[in-house]
């Protein structure tokens, strides 16, 4: 299994939205690095869900429920979506700000690579996150 982080805004998506909808596909990713971690992406790896701007911090994890396919609101057959679902909660966010003064997350891609919207996390930077998380 492997480990991700997606980025989204909470007033565009929200963890409480993906909660609600029980479900959804993640679209609109446009940059080929991203694309690229979508496509990598597995049935049941686990995914840090990232309120970007607003909150600046990880409030929950969403697994993956379906592999990459065709992005349905893109023109183009290049970008794809995979379909999220929420599996947990965080009981204690993880800041940004907490993220960045952790020097053993130092290359964490969410440090490293900020405006990257679908990372990459290593199974020691996980570990580490859900260790700060349940502080």
């Amino acid at each position: 299994m492997a480990y991700w982080l997606v980025k989204s805004e909470p007033f565009k998506y929200s963890w409480d939205q993906l909660v609600k909808d029980k479900q959804t596909f993640w679209d609109g990713v446009r940059n080929y690095a991203a694309r690229n971690n979508l496509k990598a992406m597995k049935k049941g790896d686990e995914v840090l869900f990232y309120h970007s701007n607003e909150g600046l911090e990880i409030v929950g994890i969403a697994k993956v429920a379906k592999e990459h396919y065709p992005d349905p609101t893109a023109d183009d057959d290049a970008w794809v979506v995979v379909d999220i679902k929420p599996y947990k909660k965080l009981r204690k966010p993880v800041s940004l700000a907490q993220i960045k003064s952790d020097r053993r997350l130092a290359d964490m891609a969410l440090v490293r690579l900020g405006r990257l919207s679908v990372q990459p996390v290593t199974e020691n930077e996980w570990q580490i996150i859900m260790e700060m998380s349940a502080q």
